[in-house]
């Protein structure tokens, strides 16, 4: 049966939805099998006075873990059950949701009520959902300005409502918020320091609070206030304004601060910075050009919003098109200035349903503070039959790639997702990124895409580094007839350079592609890199995250039209890619037709393939010829292939061409709405991987931090042939 973990408030604006959401996450990403409950709906502020909203804490949860959790009881049913004495029916509801919610979960995190002048019975009712689901209890508390002592008196207080601290269901508490401002929720706190340091009220909380004392009561993570996940889109704020677009630029820029334009064009401009939503009045003709000319020289700012209901002459707006152009907004209300930025001000900063990069920002933010392991221990949360989820694959990706502290070049320097994906990978010590391009070129690229460089991002310039590698490069390529000549002119593309650093160890690993085609990135590998020992041919796996895992596709991107042999060498390098990365290795060999029913060459092939792939690694579960649907679906592999170990649970799949490889990937990743990582190459003796020209900011940090671990298994493989 699973553990139901009942996370409660011990107050309101404690941030309970953002910390139920973040610990599903976190859980998640860790391979637990994690479900969500919300058993009771909350009313929400939001729809005081107008059509209720639908159940908020669900519906971000669809949007963080993929799975869609049961429907609450909602609030008008859950009034009349009390009102009515029918407490134990509504507690029979909500033992209904939550078995619907551990269907398929060994940990289900369930979020209790917030006691409002709605909702009033909201603490007799988590104690009583508390005893229904047998729940372990965790509070949630924001420490405000309260003292150590103050807080854990707080704490104990709502503990009582649960048995208490000591031998009762309550097994701790998480504080959210620490170092926030008074009033942090709303727009006037959003240009605010922290009050205190999170991480020094953590360490005197730990010292002091008695509350703390005891073996029963633990602190299992403190969340630090931080006021950049606070910050609304345009969008958010027009619509809360009911402001007119009169130019929809790019609505869902950030908004971090609010300046009021009064006074003169010098010195308003000093208050025409990224992030700024900007206000004056309509007839301010010279601020509006301030500001179209402040964008159009790289700044983006959030919005210009208008005031007095008084438009701009078409004339200005003809004058100012190039800067609007850079995709800034400008909007206009009927308010005066003043009275447009005290109701700016005074906004709720509540995440719009969305609003799924601010979303995935704030829960990211919440599970990195959270000590799961230790939770999952009291809860006993290592349950049989995990599965590698996407978000835990994510999450391995990046742990291994920061512990392998791999250089990895990147010949697209100026590209602006490169750009981002390289920070990023800094920031988050995924891996040394060194980009090769003009660094004046390189930073302003940077600027017009208000993306500001951290120091240690390492960039070189072609040119200053060529000369070194044309001797290696004619050594390599002399029985091609390559001269130095010839090699200067190779080395003009920064792909070929890029792989002659590789493969002269001074980078660990390359990635290229967002400009360049697949041939571009992969050539130079092939002449210059080489095959790892053993290998008979360089092959591709994509890794498709699935709702609920991620398999192995290979080979998808690589070779039209292998031999057995070498499908058989794709097969064993695939699992063997597989099981570097954490997915069991279970290999289907895929064909049009299963086991011994179908005939003819292209079956033959898959046949053969499969016993040579046997013979080569009986410790690997490898069977084939299976039809996909035998090989992915329980039910079918009954039927069609009974005795397999493989049928039905497969999670590599090695497909018999490239024909049909690569329009199942796409099939799969664009019907179903799949996350796609890869192509990753197999093979090579360094690491060398080719991106889609599509490919989206994250698809490139996970490429890199793919190519830092793969670096590292070449690394070992290296010293074992050495030691041999």
């Amino acid at each position: 049966m699973a553990q139901a973990i009942l996370v409660v408030p011990t107050g309101q604006r404690v941030g309970l939805t953002s910390v139920a959401v973040g610990l599903v996450h976190a859980l998640d990403r860790r391979g637990v099998r994690v479900g969500f409950c919300k058993p009771v709906a909350q009313m929400s502020a939001r729809a005081s006075g107008r059509a209720p909203e639908p159940e908020r804490s669900s519906r971000l949860v669809e949007r963080v873990a993929g799975f869609s959790p049961p429907e609450p009881v909602p609030a008008s049913v859950a009034e009349e059950r009390f009102a009515h004495a029918q407490r134990e029916v509504l507690l029979e509801e909500v033992v209904a949701r939550f078995e619907a919610a551990a269907s398929r979960a060994d940990v289900v995190v369930v979020e209790g009520l917030v006691a409002t002048p709605e909702q009033p019975y909201a603490g007799a009712l988590n104690a009583g959902i508390a005893r229904s689901l047998d729940a372990k209890v965790l509070l949630v508390a924001a420490p405000g300005s309260s003292t150590p002592a103050e807080l854990s008196d707080t704490l104990e207080l709502a503990a009582q409502d649960f048995g208490g601290t000591e031998g009762g269901r309550v097994i701790g508490c998480i504080l959210n918020q620490v170092g926030a401002p008074p009033e942090a929720h709303t727009f006037m706190r959003l240009g605010s320091e922290p009050q205190r340091d999170p991480g020094a009220f953590e360490a005197q909380l730990r010292a002091e609070a008695p509350v703390l004392k005891g073996e029963g009561f633990r602190l299992y993570g403190a969340v630090p206030w931080d006021r950049d996940l606070l910050a609304p889109r345009v969008r958010d704020v027009q619509a809360f304004l009911g402001a007119e677009v009169l130019r929809e630029g790019d609505l869902g820029r950030r908004v971090t601060e609010v300046a009021l334009g009064a006074s003169t064009m010098l010195n308003a401009a000093k208050r025409l910075l990224p992030g700024t939503l900007f206000i004056t009045s309509g007839d301010r003709d010279d601020l509006v050009m301030a500001a179209a000319m402040a964008a159009l020289s790289g700044r983006p700012i959030a919005a210009l919003l208008l005031t007095n209901g008084r438009r701009p002459s078409d004339d200005l707006l003809a004058l100012c098109a190039q800067g609007f152009a850079t995709g800034l907004p400008l909007l206009l209300v009927a308010d005066d200035s003043f009275g447009a930025a005290l109701r700016v001000r005074g906004m709720d900063l509540e995440i719009p349903l969305d609003d799924t990069e601010r979303i995935a920002r704030l829960v990211e933010h919440v599970a990195a503070h959270l000590d799961v392991e230790a939770l999952e221990r009291r809860t006993r949360g290592a349950a049989e039959g995990r599965r590698l989820s996407p978000p835990a694959f994510r999450y391995l990706l990046v742990e291994r790639a920061r512990a392998a502290n791999k250089r990895i070049i990147l010949p697209e320097g100026d590209e602006p997702r490169t750009l981002r994906a390289a920070t990023i990978c800094l920031e988050r010590k995924i891996a040394r990124c060194v980009l090769l391009g003009d660094p004046d070129e390189i930073h302003a690229v940077a600027a017009r895409h208000g993306l500001t460089l951290p120091e240690g991002l390492e960039i070189l310039r072609p040119e200053e580094h060529i000369g070194r590698f044309i001797e290696p490069l004619v050594a390599l390529r002399k029985h091609k007839g390559m001269n130095a000549p010839m090699a200067e002119e190779a080395l003009q593309d920064n792909v070929v350079l890029g792989t002659m650093m590789l493969q002269q160890g001074e980078v660990d690993g390359l990635v290229s592609g967002a400009v360049h085609t697949t041939a571009n990135t992969i050539r130079p590998a092939l002449q210059l890199i080489k095959t790892a020992p053993g290998v008979r041919v360089v092959s591709s796996v994509f890794f498709m995250c699935l709702p609920e895992q991620v398999l192995v596709y290979g080979d998808c991107a690589i070779n039209p039209n292998p031999t057995a042999e070498e499908l058989a060498d794709i097969a064993l390098q695939s699992a063997d890619s597989a099981a570097a990365f954490g997915i069991p290795p279970r290999v289907a060999m895929l064909s049009y037709s299963t086991g011994t029913s179908g005939a003819g060459s292209d079956v033959e092939k898959v046949r053969e393939a499969t016993r040579i792939a046997q013979a080569r690694r009986p410790d690997l579960l490898i069977d084939g010829p299976l039809q996909y649907d035998a090989a992915a679906i329980e039910t079918v592999a009954r039927s069609k292939a009974p005795g397999s170990k493989v049928a039905g649970r497969a999670t590599v799949f090695i497909f018999p061409d490239l024909n049909t490889g690569n329009t199942t990937y796409k099939a799969v990743q664009r019907s179903a709405d799949v996350i796609s990582i890869g192509p990753m190459l197999q093979g090579l003796k360094k690491p060398v991987n080719d991106l889609s020209r599509g490919a989206l900011v994250d698809d490139i940090v996970f490429t890199i931090a793919l190519t830092a671990i793969q670096a590292k298994q070449a690394e070992q493989a290296a010293q074992v042939e050495r030691s041999a």
